[in-house]
């Protein structure tokens, strides 16, 4: 007996001997792999990366930007059908375990064993597979599935249940259906997928999706279409089984199509690349890099989708206009179709996206005065080119820009580009891409929101943005801000400018500086609104030799032209360097009356929470939180804009515009019917041509030159390639819009002038114009002249040390 005792005392002994070193064992090994993981604090911090989405002004998506293409779903908002799929399918003791699944342990461990590990089977509850995303890499070791099992204790002891799901559900990598576009969340796979937000998803969709987490690639809907189905009918059937759906219910969607339907892509992303990358680049330098791919903000841009196409459409007519008028360049490259299938051939060509309606085509026969073309087939989302070859049509019709014969057009395997010719069907129109470049930009002048930017003919062949981007020389575009300065120290619109020679001396050794007008002539005397309708140098140095280069300079500045001017009597002709935009908010002030605007291109940004963390419009308004209205009159905002100019002022500028378009050089825009005021520029040599004007309400901006500056040709003028963009934009934008005449602030008397002299009109005959002035200011009498010639060239001095004349403009070069 006592043997008895001491036998079991020995293997008592022995066994609190084994569980104190198994005990030490263990705590040893919790604190080994416990010691790197994160804290509780951190994991209650986690936010997963969420992809930035950016909207248009109507609500419609244009861009999104991620690194993980994610969308962040509330777990309230997340269907019931849709956790059902995703538990019956991943985890279906989700909300009993503990953070580990002992029945899922065991059931995996008898499957490998038996299989000998030639049928692995995972046992990772939901709470491990979110704990992935706290350790570094993916790699298959047991000190990683302990370290991962670890921290899905602690985040139970950390997280609720639907706090766990809500991350899951929204961090599961869901496969790639479309390629570059790695989707993460069920719902950014649920629009890739299925075109649908999560709410629409039928039980066929949410279990297919629910079916992908095991391996996208080995249920990918059109590369492994039997797997798919069949691992989508079992989530369904498990569904039933765990209560989720009804047998009935189940059996029918398990007959179901598995109807993927990849997500078109936006029309307004393919027309909006210049505008997207523009707000791209303004989020990564407000916010990072990282909140740009992984902050999850929502931006409103300012973006009317409608008014971009129009924008494109305008600009692209006016380069191609251009471009084809100079000639047929000849293909884009040939290609050998002996012995090879011409769709396969043509798709691996490279093909410009944002072109549409444009078509790559080769040429597979010419004869009898027609080329066949075959056109570049369409690819599928999953990136396989479609086996239906479509083929048309160049006949006469589509080469007669060309000056030749179809037969000297092209050739067979020539790749070319062709438009639909639209009321042809299967006829096409031969095309090419320009050489030349330009930007159009149009804005809300009130607010300075950009409705539209187009920053070249097409984003997929250069991303650089020659609205924003290119710095180039406006021209005579810059002349209205000499006058309006000049009108806004004491000069009035009719106000007597010399039409005349006029020679700087630029100091000892150099050659004087002497510029001409554009027809090399000079008139006289002449009024304020005669030097800008007919855009005459000469008056235009004159006057600002007289207002002053500092005075011009520092109001170029207020107005956002240029930073720092030097104060050279060149830059009044436009000889410095701007942007499109920047000239276009200039304008946008005379327009609303004088006051500074910022152009945006963004109105609101909210973070991931939805809290607004960016507003554009800062003004304020102190009643417009009223809980009801008491009949009183409507609350205003609080304008707090400083004023650029006095607003008589801009309204002289804006009505001496108006006459630009009914008398001076941009005529052709009389087309469009409506009030507009602007002014045309043409640098010299013709490098660059512009044309900037606006409505009372919409502001536009275009330019057109070559990348690598060089003439346009000797005759160019912005009048026959700016100004009939603008013209065409403006039909398009204004189409349906009244005619809103320009408003008349108090204080303005306007009073009928000869159009010629500017003065008061009364029986000198000749045409007559209402003109405006301030309080204080009347035109001059009517004095009948003496006869007088054109003074000889007025000679002015150097100014102390000034430097040479810079900016590249020579004598009547500017127009």
């Amino acid at each position: 007996m006592r043997f008895v005792l001491r036998f079991f005392g020995f293997l008592f002994s022995v066994g609190a001997i084994f569980f104190l070193i198994g005990a030490v064992g263990l705590a040893y090994g919790f604190w080994f792999y416990s010691k790197d993981l994160p804290e509780h604090a951190q994991l209650a911090d986690y936010e997963p990366p969420v992809m930035t989405r950016i909207h248009a002004s109507d609500g419609s998506l244009i861009a999104e930007y991620a690194r993980e293409r994610r969308l962040y779903v509330p777990i309230d908002s997340v269907p019931k059908l849709v956790i059902g799929a995703f538990l019956s399918a991943e985890d279906k003791n989700f909300y009993k375990h503990p953070g580990i699944d002992p029945e899922g342990l065991i059931r995996a461990v008898v499957v490998n064993l038996r299989s000998g590990g030639a049928r692995e089977q995972g046992a990772s509850t939901i709470t491990q597979q979110v704990a992935k995303n706290f350790l570094v890499g993916n790699e298959k070791s047991y000190e990683r599935k302990i370290r991962e099992a670890l921290i899905a204790l602690r985040m139970e002891s950390t997280f609720s249940k639907d706090k766990i799901l809500e991350l899951y559900l929204n961090e599961i990598f869901l496969g790639t259906l479309t390629p570059g576009r790695n989707l993460h969340g069920i719902a950014a796979a649920a629009l890739d997928y299925f075109g649908k937000s999560i709410h629409e998803l039928t039980i066929a969709e949410a279990a297919y999706i629910a079916a992908l987490p095991k391996g996208p690639n080995n249920y990918h809907p059109f590369r492994q279409r039997k797997a798919a189905v069949e691992r989508r009918n079992w989530v369904i059937e498990r569904m039933a089984v765990n209560g989720y759906i009804s047998k009935e219910a189940a059996e029918a969607a398990q007959k179901e199509p598995l109807n993927v339907k990849p997500r078109n892509v936006s029309p307004n992303s393919i027309a909006s690349g210049y505008f997207a990358e523009g707000v791209r680049r303004d989020i990564a330098e407000r916010y990072g890099e990282e909140t740009l791919y992984e902050g999850g903000l929502l931006i409103r841009s300012t973006l009317d989708p409608k008014m971009q196409a129009m924008a494109r459409k305008s600009l692209v007519d006016g380069l191609v206009r251009f471009d084809e008028a100079r000639g047929w360049r000849g293909a884009q490259q040939k290609i050998d179709l002996a012995g090879r299938e011409w769709g396969l051939a043509l798709s691996e060509v490279p093909i410009l996206g944002d072109v549409q309606p444009w078509r790559l085509a080769v040429v597979l026969e010419v004869a009898r005065g027609q080329a066949k073309v075959g056109l570049q087939p369409r690819r599928e989302a999953s990136g396989q080119v479609v086996k239906e070859r479509e083929t048309g049509t160049v006949g006469a019709d589509g080469v007669r820009w060309t000056r030749r014969p179809v037969e000297r057009a092209v050739s067979v395997g020539d790749v070319v580009y062709v438009e639909p010719l639209a009321d042809k069907e299967g006829q096409f129109r031969l095309r090419q891409i320009p050489e030349i470049s330009g930007a159009i930009v149009a804005m809300d002048p009130n607010t300075g929101r950009v409705h539209a930017m187009v920053g070249g003919f097409s984003y997929d062949q250069s991303e650089f943005n020659r609205a924003i981007q290119a710095m180039r020389q406006p021209g005579s575009s810059f002349k209205p801000l000499v006058y309006a300065t000049a009108l806004d120290n004491g000069y009035t619109p009719s106000s007597q400018i010399m039409d005349a020679p006029f020679v700087l001396d630029m100091g000892p050794g150099q050659e004087a500086w002497a510029p001409k007008n554009y027809d090399g002539k000079a008139g006289g005397l002449r009024t304020l609104r005669y030097g800008i309708e007919h855009s005459k140098n000469l008056m235009t140095v004159r006057l600002s030799n007289e207002v002053g280069m500092p005075v011009i300079a520092e109001y170029s500045r207020r107005f956002g032209v240029y930073d720092d001017m030097l104060p050279l009597l060149s830059m009044s002709l436009g000889a410095g360097e701007t942007t499109v935009m920047r000239m276009t908010a200039a304008y946008s002030m005379f327009a609303n009356g004088g006051r500074r605007i910022k152009p945006t291109l963004i109105d609101q940004i909210q973070d991931r929470n939805g809290r607004t963390i960016y507003r554009h419009d800062d003004r304020k308004c102190a009643n417009c939180n009223a809980e009801k209205w008491d009949g009183g009159a409507a609350p205003k905002l609080t304008e707090n804009r400083e004023q650029v100019i006095d607003p008589l002022t801009a309204y002289q500028m804006t009505s001496i515009l108006e006459g630009v378009v009914q008398r001076g050089t941009a005529q052709t825009v009389k087309a469009v019917g409506k009030p507009l005021a602007g002014k045309t520029g043409t640098t010299n040599d013709a490098k660059d041509v512009w044309f900037v004007g606006f409505s009372p309400d919409l502001a536009v901006g275009v330019f057109l030159g070559y990348d690598q500056p060089k003439s346009l040709g000797n005759a160019a003028t912005a009048g026959q390639y700016a100004a009939p963009v603008f013209r065409d934009f403006m039909q398009m934008a204004l189409k349906d819009k009244p005619a809103t005449p320009f408003r008349v602030p108090a204080g303005i008397k306007l009073i009928r002038v000869n159009a010629s002299t500017g003065t008061r009109a009364g029986g000198e005959g000749g045409g007559t114009i209402l003109e405006a002035f301030k309080p204080g200011q009347s035109p001059p009498e009517f004095v009948p002249p003496e006869p007088e010639e054109i003074p000889q060239a007025e000679y002015a001095p150097a100014p102390p040390g000034a430097p040479r004349q810079a900016g590249g403009v020579g004598p009547g070069g500017l127009y």
